[in-house]
């Protein structure tokens, strides 16, 4: 792997996240289309963007400030899934299952802060 970001297990898991969000969203209704469904699927790309653009080139003050961003992307993914949970676009099981992949997204990009300080 020739770049930095890819050698990262938050990386990693955050593409995981995006693929998820991404296979998911296309069950939401297409009145969504431009409306919860483009936010989510933004919100969890960025998650995996920022860590990666972060990452390169950067000093660690700069590669925090990225993490936050993705961090905030994480916890934007889990208010757009319990408005979907609400609007009835997605299972109880789904829910949880992604929940939790969030939450170890922002556990796991919390501890990357602490260490690059």
């Amino acid at each position: 792997m020739a770049f930095k970001f890819e050698k990262l297990q938050v990386w990693q898991k955050a593409v995981v996240l995006s693929d998820v969000i991404n296979k998911l969203s296309k069950n939401f209704p297409k009145d969504e289309l431009y409306v919860l469904t483009s936010q989510i699927k933004r919100a969890a790309d960025s998650i995996s963007l920022n860590i990666a653009e972060g990452s390169t080139g950067q000093s660690n003050l700069e590669f925090k400030r990225f993490l936050g961003i993705a961090l905030r992307s994480d916890i934007e993914v889990v208010a757009c899934l319990h408005l979907a949970k609400r609007r009835g676009f997605l299972a109880n099981d789904d829910f949880e299952r992604i929940y939790k992949l969030c939450e170890e997204l922002l556990v796991m990009i919390n501890s990357l802060r602490k260490k690059l300080s």
